[in-house]
């Protein structure tokens, strides 16, 4: 079976280890431990659901530890990525301003080198074709209206950098339940994340007919 890796990046405590689980096991996880550098959790998919080039794909999420301790050692787990899920915490405004940073991180790739993340040099490259999700995570322990607030700039920075967002309710499988809104961005961006790996043409129709695929009971863990 063909294979694809994303890496899901994000300050340390965000979700991103409960945001793999409920992808790829499609339950919560009940006691979600701190990530020293890196889990890897597989999601089987099917790409173009319900259209004649549906095709079974095995998607990779390396779930990379967010500790500032690592920084300079977490890099090795960013090659080869052929897509990022960006994630941030709605209860806690600063994870949401290191997303532009995490992402120059992976783009960089090459320990040592520091870049700050422009938009239009990154429209502009060869880069700008690598997918980007955003997900806010624990909208259930943030203010409403600060939400609102966080969320309206997420979006923002999602136009930049041509991201779909999605916000998660990790203790809830109802958040990625299949045929709803988050589910079905969720499996746009596993296609657009397929199509650049195998340079495949994109498809930009009958996504409402298009499920997430089921999730695999399997994982494993690279410490």
């Amino acid at each position: 079976m063909e294979t694809v890796k994303v890496v899901v990046v994000g300050d340390s405590g965000v979700g991103k280890t409960s945001l793999v689980h409920l992808i790829c096991q499609n339950e919560p996880c009940a006691k979600p431990s701190w990530t020293i550098g890196c889990a890897v959790d597989v999601r089987i998919h099917e790409f173009r659901e319900g259209l004649p080039e549906q095709r079974t794909y095995c998607v990779e999420l390396w779930d990379v530890g967010g500790s500032a301790a690592h920084a300079n050692t977490r890099r090795v787990f960013y090659g080869g990525a052929h897509g990022v899920i960006l994630v941030h915490d709605l209860s806690n405004r600063k994870t949401q301003n290191t997303l532009a940073g995490w992402l120059a991180e992976v783009l960089s790739r090459d320990a040592g080198e520091s870049a700050a993340f422009d938009p239009e040099t990154f429209a502009g490259s060869a880069t700008a074709q690598l997918p980007v999700l955003v997900v806010a995570c624990k909208p259930d322990l943030s203010d409403p209206r600060r939400a609102a607030h966080l969320q309206r700039q997420a979006s923002r920075f999602a136009d930049e950098c041509g991201a779909q967002e999605i916000t998660v309710d990790c203790l809830s499988a109802r958040s990625l339940a299949a045929g709803s809104s988050n589910a079905v961005k969720l499996s746009r961006f596993f296609d657009k994340v397929i199509e650049r790996r195998y340079q495949r043409e994109p498809v930009t129709q009958h996504w409402e007919r298009r499920r997430p695929g089921p999730p695999v009971r399997h994982s494993y863990r690279d410490y």
